[in-house]
């Protein structure tokens, strides 16, 4: 079954993780792609190890450079004249003390993980509109409910998104355009490598419940999956995702349970 044959798909952060795995499994099913991150080399590794290779765009993007974007969107429109799905998926995680992190440091994580994806939103939105028709899916995370020790700015990130596009669907849902947040507990990725320290330093390893985490490609499955239904929202991983509950539900049980949890960060 190939629900997404012929849609042009639009994904960020394509290059590795969850990002590469969207790209393989909507490939699978007969999509066209436009593959963007930072890094083209791996932008055209990807790209050529999907099905039909030939039929897929690598377009870099830096999602700190919104004032690109409605360039970078007039050129996807003139290559495929409709964008059906944009997937913002790009992001970096963070590992920092509050007290520690600098501002320069959590201005930049807040540029990448929500100003970039609204300032890309907004470029690709008119297009759908005029069409009546689009899909606009956030890749946010069980941090979007939730607060943890040294993922302060990364958390408010995700909370921002949630408020932001929570509005955005009230907004747009009666012009045919449809937004669906997946909210991914721990995945087995780079994400904890390639998070930023206190000063803008990377993090440089696994965490050991990242390392626990689900595999990319069933965060993609799922993904996929609503997309196709049309759902609003979605978590997916281990039992970690029981938090959104417990924070909705029995919210001080839940703030003990975070008071627990250790990070090694230092001051």
């Amino acid at each position: 079954m190939e629900r997404f044959a012929g849609k042009i798909i639009w994904i960020t952060g394509a290059s590795s993780g969850i990002g590469e795995a969207l790209a393989h499994a909507f490939a699978r099913e007969g999509a066209r792609l436009v593959l963007s991150s930072r890094r083209p080399d791996e932008l055209e590794r990807v790209r050529r190890a999907l099905p039909r290779a030939d039929d897929h765009f690598c377009l870099p993007l830096d999602l700190t450079r919104s004032d690109s974007f409605a360039t970078l969107t007039a050129q996807v429109l003139g290559k495929f004249s409709v964008i059906d799905i944009l997937v913002n998926n790009g992001g970096v995680s963070q590992r920092a003390l509050a007290v520690a992190a600098t501002l320069e440091v959590e201005r930049a994580l807040m540029e990448v993980n929500y100003f970039g994806t609204v300032a890309l939103t907004k470029a690709v939105l008119p297009a759908m509109l005029a069409r009546r028709a689009g899909h606009v899916v956030v890749i946010s995370s069980v941090m979007g409910y939730i607060g943890t020790p040294g993922r302060s700015t990364y958390a408010a990130a995700k909370h921002a998104l949630h408020g932001y596009f929570d509005s955005l669907r009230a907004e747009v849902w009666q012009d045919g355009v449809k937004v669906t947040l997946v909210c991914p507990g721990y995945v087995k990725t780079k994400v904890s490598d390639n998070a930023l320290g206190a000063r803008g330093e990377k993090h440089g390893r696994t965490d050991a419940a990242t390392e626990r985490g689900i595999t990319a490609e069933r965060c993609a499955a799922a993904t996929l999956r609503a997309i196709a239904r049309g759902q609003e929202e979605i978590s997916v991983g281990g039992p970690e995702i029981w938090a959104i509950t417990l924070k909705r539900f029995f919210p001080r049980l839940l703030s003990r349970v975070v008071r627990k949890m250790k990070f090694s960060g230092s001051r």
